[in-house]
């Protein structure tokens, strides 16, 4: 073999490497913008480009020297440094979430084991001032072995971690070459089996730093904050002897503080009146380290985190993580992400009202951290360890003390793993140590608990003090072992019922509590951030959550015929081992767009909220959920009070002062109609520009309603207005169908189903296709587990049949009622229904739906009608809650308001299809085109849904680049709808959303026209 076969020895984890140390970018003299621009330094080499490349399926394929000085590379293809090679078009793409994708048999990985053999020439001019040269690899996957001209340096693995090597001595004045292998496993990837697409290659950047022989080699700040001094301690390592000037600068460059050290030691300097950091106000100052060839430039944030009484605080502040879990995930460039890339995800987290970031599920890159705390954002940093397949081997007996047992035994608990584990634990806390984003240390993920998180938190505990630990699979233990959590601060979970939460604050409580992953984020939801929020809020031990998670993980193939990006997932490559489109779980598209889960949280985590409102008095409190800010010094309000979805008036609040959780008060008194459905919506607007943020940018609103005693939609009142007429009906019968004929219009009702047929006004037919009760769903992601009930139960295959039917007619209008039922093959009568038509001589259609569920049945999906329309009635006009879509636990991001928008916007695309865009709390929809419409409206609010697409297409599909029109505009105006939540991988919907009524009774009209 062409090397030693370290990739499989536990007892090799790195050769050569440099022993590991804080980030920092030097460079010859002062340089302030080098954390966007750290290439800019003229002590740093980027060796990022296009460099040769070699895939082999087999590491026994590569026999050729490659490495060597002079080796001919004219055959070799050329790839992107940084990059991974499944995106460069070798390999196969591949998705699992616990599996592992090879046998377990640690620490040997699968022999004929894939690998790429990289090789790049490059100019190198040495410095006198700066002749020492360090190599580092910021990230490669998963192990790599690397050589300068010709030159063996060394070998490493961990593959979000940094691995630097010291090659002064191999490098020549001029031109200079160098060749890595990588292999695609090795024995780290046991710890490296995160739920995300495995990827493989040099994908973060790779450089040389230049340094003086008498240099510093690692620092490690702290910082005290007593009063109003602030001290900061700088513990400094030399590679030799050296003077070193400090000095300290505030945010406008005055100095504030100056020192200097001659030994190894530690520095200290004290802050005057110091301002401190937080999410709010994200406060820096600048460090400068000056030696006589070399300075460096980083930055201080003084802050202090702490636990008293089982509560965090920052700065004394209690505060909560409005926190998300966010993967390295781009679908063209895969886990190669840059700080534009990084740019943007931190701008629509600030737009959206997060303060905080999980590095699930291993550290990031360096320049990650600086961004956090430029920006402000609260970091939990989290080693480069997940080994959740063990939880997935065989088992006999796989009950839940087998399967926690044999998961802790196997790795966690296996001492021979222990260096493995620590190893991986200390890259990340010396790397990191500098960045004062970082509150929190995870010891990993999903991983089981033993001996060897036990060492790895004992040693973060002595060398970090002064930051939280967490470890959520502390909890996943043997049950016959006996365990250390004495190093461990907070309790965590994953995806608890809000039941379990409070069993946990009533019993225990003797840690606070963190939710590091919760609300998944999969697909339509989730549905209940609301929930959560109010447990959150109302729990001081409580200290917020870490939603899962930020974006959706697939890649790019290009665009296919009508314009759709052509995303993959899980098994789209042809893969046998994956897990579908589990990655699809993001409040962000691929691409980046907005799902509407991500506008529900953002205004569920509103800075304030309306707490009261008399109309009566005027007096308004409001609510301050921000963690350090008064309001009035935040927060601009406006206001506007609308009438049956128009704006009648509107204006802007005074400043109103309340404390960081605490309320405020002010006098606000408006004339209300005495008619219509009126509301009053208060909207927060960002008081001046911050970082990332523009003055003025919405920062959520509330809505409360303040209708008058005829709280009536006078929209829907015009309406019926208009349907009176002296003509009379016709009514003609038949054993199958009832034909009700009048001046404008010919309706027919089959007497089977008890449902409309045909539906022609003024000549135009508006149905396509007979009218249904619909109970059935396209299921959401979230919908996946009470699916196969649903499914038992036959709700996908639910028909209608009638029984009896009885005509009355009068007049100027006729009564149809018939009994019917909901039924479906094999399984026992769903629905007995009474169905009542009143149809009025102009038209106008009243419908009484009374109904009985048999309570043997599981929820329903939703019931309604689902009506084929006429595929010109294309524009939507309606009042309820928009403008995106909503449910019954998911409409906190919607207002009521009266919208207009084409039946294409309606519908929300996600890339598995799925139940969407229905629009929950409505009085009043029509759909219409320029000629004719029509309208349904009722006093009980209702959903609708209008769309291109049928249920059946929408489950048949299992990509939206794929769907088909259909002839019609699907139309379902609906009674209920179960809710969304988030059981894709939480808890199941909370009883208050769930739809288990077994006595119902749906009542709305339905009105044909023509426009003039």
């Amino acid at each position: 073999m062409i090397v030693p076969r370290y990739y499989e020895d536990l007892s090799v984890l790195h050769e050569n490497t440099m022993p590991a140390r804080a980030y920092f970018i030097p460079a010859s003299k002062r340089m302030d913008n080098l954390v966007e621009h750290r290439e800019e330094s003229d002590r740093m080499q980027l060796l990022n480009g296009t460099w040769k490349f070699q895939y082999f399926n087999s590491i026994y394929d590569v026999q050729e020297p490659f490495f060597e000085k002079d080796y001919d590379t004219e055959n070799f293809d050329e790839i992107q440094v940084p990059s991974v090679w499944q995106m460069a078009g070798y390999d196969t793409h591949q998705y699992t979430n616990i599996r592992y994708p090879f046998p377990f048999d640690p620490p040997y990985v699968p022999q004929d084991i894939p690998c790429g053999t990289y090789a790049h020439t490059f100019v190198y001019h040495k410095d006198e001032n700066a002749p020492k040269a360090f190599l580092n690899f910021e990230g490669v996957d998963s192990c790599f072995y690397v050589w300068i001209n010709g030159s063996y340096v060394g070998y490493s693995q961990v593959s979000h971690m940094t691995s630097e090597f010291d090659i002064t001595d191999l490098l020549r004045d001029g031109e200079n070459s160098i060749a890595v292998l990588v292999m695609k496993w090795c024995d780290g990837s046991y710890l490296e089996d995160q739920d995300k697409f495995r990827m493989s290659g040099i994908f973060r950047d790779v450089y040389i730093l230049k340094r003086p022989k008498q240099a510093i080699s690692d620092y490690h700040i702290k910082t005290r904050i007593e009063d109003m001094l602030a001290k900061v301690e700088i513990e400094m390592k030399f590679y030799s002897p050296l003077n070193v000037k400090i000095s300290i600068e505030d945010r406008n460059g005055a100095v504030v503080a100056i020192g200097s050290i001659a030994e190894e030691g530690t520095a200290v300097l004290e802050i005057a009146s110091p301002e401190l950091w937080n999410t709010e106000n994200p406060y820096l100052y600048k460090l400068i380290l000056e030696t006589e060839n070399e300075v460096i430039v980083d930055h201080i944030a003084l802050r202090k985190i702490e636990i008293k009484d089982q509560v965090i605080y920052l700065n004394g502040q209690k505060i909560k993580f409005r926190g998300v879990n966010r993967h390295d995930s781009d679908p063209v460039t895969g886990f190669t992400i840059n700080l534009e890339q990084i740019t943007t995800d931190l701008t629509l987290m600030k737009q959206h009202n997060f303060n905080a970031i999980r590095s699930s599920h291993y550290p990031n890159a360096p320049f990650f951290y600086e961004m956090c705390d430029k920006y402000g954002f609260m970091v939990i940093d989290e080693a480069d360890i997940e080994a959740h397949g063990p939880f997935m081997i065989y088992r006999k007996e796989d009950t839940d003390y087998n399967r926690f047992k044999r998961w802790n035994e196997k790795i966690a608990d296996d001492p021979v793993w222990e260096e493995a584990i620590v190893d991986r634990v200390k890259l990340m806390v010396e790397r990191d140590k500098n960045r004062f984003c970082i509150v929190m240390w995870s010891m990993g993920n999903e991983s089981a608990y033993g001996c060897n998180f036990e060492k790895a938190l004992e040693w973060t505990k002595n060398f970090d003090p002064d930051r939280i630990t967490q470890y959520e699979s502390a909890r996943y233990r043997n049950y016959d072992e006996t365990y250390d959590y004495s190093n461990l601060d907070v309790y965590s979970r994953m995806y608890p019922a809000l039941s379990e939460i409070q069993e946990y604050l009533d019993k225990d409580g003797s840690k606070p509590f963190l939710l590091v992953e919760y609300c998944h984020s999969m697909g339509n939801g989730p549905g209940d951030f609301e929930d959560y929020f109010q447990m959150i809020q109302d729990n001081d031990k409580m200290c917020g959550g870490f939603v899962w998670e930020w974006c959706d993980h697939a890649i790019a193939h290009g665009t296919a015929e009508n314009g759709k990006t052509i995303y993959a997932y899980g098994g789209d490559h042809g893969e046998e081992i994956h897990d579908g489109n589990f990655c699809m779980d993001g409040l962000v598209y691929p691409d980046r767009t907005v799902h509407t889960g991500l506008l529900e949280y953002k205004n569920v985590y509103r800075p304030a909220r309306v707490i009261s409102y008399d109309k009566e008095s005027g007096e308004l409190v409001l609510h301050n959920y921000m963690d350090f800010d008064d309001l009035k010094d935040y927060v601009k309000i406006s206001y506007e009070l609308t009438q049956d979805g128009l704006v009648i008036s509107k204006g802007k609040l005074p400043e109103v002062s309340a404390a960081p959780h605490s309320e405020g008060k002010i006098n606000l008194k408006i004339n209300v109609p005495e008619s219509g459905k009126c509301y009053l919506k208060f909207i927060y607007h960002l008081k001046k520009e911050l970082p990332l943020l523009d003055e003025d940018h919405i920062l959520g609103f509330d809505e409360i309603e303040v209708s008058q005693k005829d709280a009536k939609c006078q929209l829907a009142e015009k309406w019926f207005e208009k349907t009176v007429t002296d003509s009379e009906l016709q009514v003609s019968e038949d054993d199958t169908q009832i034909h009700i004929k009048g001046r404008e219009f010919a309706y027919t009702i089959d007497r089977r189903t008890a449902l409309f047929t045909e539906m022609k006004f003024a000549g135009r037919e508006y149905l396509n296709h007979p009218m249904e009760l619909n109970i059935w769903r396209a299921p959401t992601d979230n919908d996946m587990y009470i699916k196969s009930e649903w499914k038992k139960a036959h709700y996908d295959k639910a028909y209608t049949r009638a029984y009896t039917t009885e005509v009355v007619q009068g007049k100027h209008g006729v009564k149809i009622t018939s009994h019917a039922s909901v039924v479906a093959e094999t399984v026992q009568k769903i629905l007995d229904v009474m169905i009542t038509w009143k149809i009025e001589a102009a038209g106008k259609i009243d419908a009484d739906i009374a109904v009985t569920k048999d309570d043997e049945f599981p929820d329903l999906p939703r019931f309604g009608v689902r009506m084929f329309l006429d595929k010109k009635l294309s524009a939507a006009r309606y009042f309820g809650m928009g403008p995106q879509e909503s449910y019954c636990d998911k409409h906190q991001a919607a207002s009521h308001g009266l919208y207009q928008a084409n039946v294409d916007d309606l519908h929300e695309d996600y890339i598995r299809p799925q139940e969407n865009g229905s629009h929950y709390d409505c009085e009043h929809v029509e759909l219409n085109n320029s000629r004719y419409g029509i309208v349904v409206s009722a006093e009980n609010a209702f959903s609708f849904n209008a769309s291109y697409y049928t249920q059946e297409e929408l489950e048949k599909k299992t990509h939206n680049y794929e769907l088909t029109e259909s002839d019609s505009v699907v139309f379902c105006v609906d009674y209920a709808l179960n809710g969304i939540g988030s059981n894709s991988c939480g808890p199941v919907v909370l009883d208050q959303y769930r739809f288990d009524d077994v006595l119902f009774r749906f009542q709305f009209t339905l009105i044909p026209y023509v426009k003039g």
